[in-house]
């Protein structure tokens, strides 16, 4: 059992937050992300678990460094599901300025809502009721009469629904029928009470749908008991739907639910958001190869990868099969690409073990965010997944961004820039501003690095109808890059690729030594990226001569 205490100190914490922020002419956005950490961590340690979720998923729609102001409306509108665990006693100033949201809307987008309808005409056992849930922090609304209950249940949609047989109106049962495919269909418990306390009752109320009878006259202590245990049970309802299972991702029910959200604070707010849909490369393979219990341990390993790599406030989800869809809210699609290739470095580099054999898997993503032309669920989704498709026909492990000139037919140019080089720190440097870089002509950039030339050639890295630009560093302990040079020129066509050394070999023989084998370009270590780009963009040219 919690201790009140407790929580009493921390639904104080809110209304003193809340009152403060109502008197203000607005919120910083970092501030109201700020108490959502605090109030989920604290919830959290003393065993609030409702607060605690609530909170974080909360979270997922703000930003701990903009300052962007949020007015009373705004704030209000994101942060009212709180609402449900302090008294009205307590949140009578925000209330009272909150007159423009309509009572019945409160709360109806809750994950984990504790709305409470009573259809009962005894005004007095009502009126009681509501009194004691209200103090325990659940919203309530009465129906004297069959007609009323039902259009509150239409209109406000409770989290559950306590029913009396005898109505003035309509009998009980009748209403029941009604209401419970809905209910059912909402995770809506229904609990019947009446002074008729007989099996043959309770057997009719059951077959019909109802989830419990409760007898008249209400024994406070065991009726408070069983509303708790039912919406702790509704909670875990409400889990089971929107988690992946296997992965312990949200699933796609809850990523269609988050989209909408997201939208609506960006039309809202002007807060913009990325989508990144995350494709595993040759999983089918892994399942032929190794079997689906092997399968189910890579996605589980790269969900987990992804989680811990992750921002607290990102959401990822379970897209279909071995597609995943993050979600990273506050965050433009040029901001993401040290962050994936963080994710790309640590789930590739993972060993997997089946028998006697090892193996690894890489990704590829495709990535899109937010903006006033494609502010649709479906719009979104696809231009994301236009440039997963771009990504897994440019040779997948790569991370491409939507280009308004991608299109399903695939008719746009893609440049494939390879960076082969044994310092982890330049092949980093390297991809990073690559991956940033726009050509000046029509082409879809992807980037891709090796760490070695044996790695490189023995990679499926090449397709016919595309076009190389290669970085090659001339010294690597495995193979040199002349050599590797050498295999290039000699297997493949030279008009697909060009090549430029990157070496900090500065000796006269050895640069024409490389341009006698093939080599269109040498830069010299270390070089500024400036430099690096603008011959880069000369090497370009010439390759679409």
């Amino acid at each position: 059992m919690i201790n009140n205490k407790y929580k009493q100190l921390v639904t104080q914490r809110m209304k003193v937050s809340f009152d403060e922020w109502t008197n203000k002419a607005y919120v910083e956005e970092r501030e109201i992300y700020r108490f959502l950490h605090n109030l989920k961590g604290t919830a959290g340690t003393i065993g609030l678990i409702e607060i605690e979720q609530e909170a974080e998923h909360k979270l997922h729609l703000f930003s701990d460094v903009s300052t962007r102001p949020f007015t009373f409306p705004d704030w209000y509108e994101l942060l009212k599901s709180l609402f449900v665990y302090i008294s009205d006693q307590e949140a009578v100033n925000v209330s009272a300025r909150s007159s423009e949201v309509s009572a019945e809307s409160i709360g109806s987008s809750d994950p984990f809502g504790k709305r409470i309808l009573i259809i009962d005409d005894d005004v007095d056992l009502a009126a009681y009721l509501k009194g004691i849930l209200e103090e325990r922090g659940y919203p309530v609304h009465i129906a004297l009469t069959a007609e009323r209950g039902l259009k509150l249940f239409y209109d406000w949609k409770p989290d559950m629904i306590l029913l009396d047989i005898l109505l003035p109106d309509k009998n009980g049962l009748v209403v029941l029928k009604q209401i419970v495919e809905k209910s059912h269909q909402e995770h809506s418990p229904i609990i019947v009470m009446s002074t008729k306390d007989t099996i043959e009752q309770r057997i009719h109320v059951y077959r019909t749908g109802a989830m419990d009878f409760f007898p008249k006259p209400i024994n406070q202590e065991l009726f408070l008991a069983l509303i708790e245990n039912r919406f702790q049970t509704k909670q875990q309802w409400e889990r089971s739907i929107i988690i992946d299972e296997l992965t312990g991702a949200y699933n796609r029910k809850h990523f269609n639910r988050m989209m909408k959200e997201l939208i609506a604070s960006y039309q809202r707010t002007g807060q913009r958001f990325t989508i990144i849909l995350m494709d595993l490369d040759h999983f089918k393979g892994v399942n032929d190869a190794y079997g689906h219990v092997m399968g189910d341990e890579v996605l589980r390993v790269f969900a987990k990868t992804v989680m811990e790599t992750k921002r607290e406030g990102d959401i990822l989800c379970r897209y279909g099969g071995e597609e995943f869809a993050l979600l990273l809210p506050n965050t433009g699609k040029e901001q993401i690409t040290d962050f994936v290739q963080r994710i790309r470095a640590r789930f590739s580099s993972h060993v997997f073990v089946s028998g006697d054999t090892t193996f690894n898997v890489t990704f590829t993503a495709g990535v899109t965010d937010i903006d006033n032309k494609n502010a649709h669920p479906e719009q979104l989704v696809e231009e994301a997944d236009q440039a997963l498709y771009w990504g897994k026909e440019s040779g997948r492990n790569m991370t491409v961004l939507y280009t308004p000139n991608m299109n399903s037919e695939g008719k746009a140019q893609i440049l494939n820039i390879i960076i082969v080089d044994d310092d982890p720190l330049i092949r980093e440097l390297v991809v990073s501003q690559l991956q940033q870089w726009m050509p000046n002509r029509n082409l879809l950039v992807s980037v891709k690095s090796y760490e070695d030339g044996v790695q490189f050639l023995e990679s499926d890295w090449y397709l016919e109808q595309h076009k190389y630009m290669i970085l090659l560093d001339g010294a690597m302990p495995t193979m040199d890059g002349v050599e590797v040079l050498t295999k290039l020129r000699n297997d493949y066509p030279e008009r697909n690729i060009v090549v430029a050394m990157l070496t900090a070999r500065t000796n006269q023989t050895d640069i024409i030594y490389a341009l006698q084998h093939g080599a269109d370009d040498y830069i010299i270590k270390p070089f500024q990226i400036p430099e690096l780009l603008s011959r880069v963009e000369r090497l370009v040219q010439k390759l679409y001569k």
